[in-house]
């Protein structure tokens, strides 16, 4: 539902940006389309690894590593899993559901589910490329870190 509204929004802002200006408009979707031809490698790759990641990790599979009684080595596992995984939050929250129904703890499917959205290993080069390594790393050490704060919080709270 949210998608279809975001759509709509941006269709009717296009809408009005050629009403506006139909020149600008034509240049600025042919800005659009070749950056996204530039990011298209990029993205393929991505799309790859996350089928292979999927089809190797199962439900049942992670559920089993990340259970209950995991403990603190199920959360680490988690937090590396979730941070070298890359998952669409479409995918990563009824995945979160689904673990915690098959047995999962709530700190473990909180580290999965946190790094999943907010740490990009795997997108760390593309990262690099579009913006400085610097600035790059720094951002997936923060986030690597809040997640780490929220599983605690999670943990202590549930």
């Amino acid at each position: 539902m949210t998608s279809i509204f975001l759509y709509s929004m941006a269709g009717l802002a296009l809408l009005i940006s050629f009403f506006k200006d139909q020149e600008k408009s034509k240049m600025s979707l042919k800005i659009a389309w070749n950056q996204f031809v530039k990011l298209l490698p990029s993205v393929i790759s991505i799309m790859l690894f996350i089928g292979i990641t999927l089809a190797v990790l199962d439900n049942e599979v992670i559920s089993k590593i990340i259970g209950d009684q995991s403990g603190i080595l199920g959360v680490l596992i988690a937090l590396v899993l979730g941070s070298v995984t890359l998952i669409p939050s479409f995918v990563a929250f009824p995945l979160g559901g689904a673990l915690l129904n098959a047995g999962a703890g709530y700190p473990q499917v909180a580290a999965l589910v946190s790094t999943v959205m907010a740490v990009g290993i795997v997108t760390l080069p593309t990262e690099m490329k579009y913006f400085t390594k610097s600035l790059a790393v720094k951002r997936n050490v923060a986030a690597f870190i809040i997640c780490i704060i929220f599983t605690i919080t999670i943990g202590v709270i549930m």
